[in-house]
């Protein structure tokens, strides 16, 4: 794959990838993740994915798993990213920015032959990913720029209004839940909303729950 991929349609994408269990961590399809890469399996798996097509899964790691379990079971939805920047830091780390490509399902996980955890996965469910902007008409716009304000007039946090009024829909709820402080099991109903409307739909009515019950979220960055 050439340094500048497109990605039209599952049958651009790798049917193996490495998986990076991440709690909390939502990529989306054009998103933009920055990481900061340090344990020994993840920095393994950055130096194996330079060496092709510099792609990465992110996934969560089920809410539901045993504390106790050794190697935790995972979501079976989560979504590949490009590494399309990279730092070295000098003190054995790597700084990484993954752009979301599109959201994948995992049919099994291979076993260990590395550090790192790898899954064959499909991208057929979500063939709209590869759509850049996909539905965004049906978005209530109006509805998550009012969640929006009613979140960081409770948190009293700064906002580039003039940023938000000029995002595209798919921009902007993307990065609005990609940035969002809720939970595991929120942030997954997030990735796994069908479509651009429904998630739109899954964040206002998040913001909501979470406003009705007085808090925001753990760490408030919606900013």
């Amino acid at each position: 794959m050439g340094m500048n991929a497109v990605y039209r349609g599952p049958e651009d994408c790798p049917s193996v990838i490495p998986v990076f269990p991440l709690p909390g961590a939502l990529l989306l399809p054009r998103g933009q993740m920055p990481l900061n890469i340090f344990e020994p399996r993840y920095l393994a798996m950055v130096d194996e994915v330079l060496k092709t097509d510099r792609i990465i899964g992110m996934v969560q790691p089920d809410a539901d798993n045993d504390p106790q379990a050794s190697v935790p079971r995972l979501y079976r939805v989560g979504c590949a990213g490009r590494i399309t920047q990279l730092a070295e830091t000098g003190d054995g780390r790597y700084l990484i920015t993954l752009i979301g490509i599109a959201r994948f399902r995992i049919e099994e996980e291979l076993p260990a032959v590395n550090l790192f955890r790898r899954c064959r996965v499909t991208f057929e469910p979500f063939t709209n990913d590869f759509t850049a902007r996909a539905g965004e008409n049906a978005v209530n716009r109006a509805g998550v720029v009012k969640a929006l304000r009613d979140f960081v007039n409770a948190v009293h946090v700064k906002v580039d209004w003039r940023g938000i009024e000029e995002a595209p829909n798919e921009a902007l709820v993307n990065a609005l839940c990609m940035m969002s402080p809720f939970g595991v099991r929120e942030k997954q109903a997030l990735l796994e909303a069908p479509d651009l409307k429904s998630r739109a739909e899954v964040l206002i009515a998040l913001t909501e729950i979470e406003l009705a019950r007085g808090g925001a979220g753990s760490d408030s960055t919606l900013q």
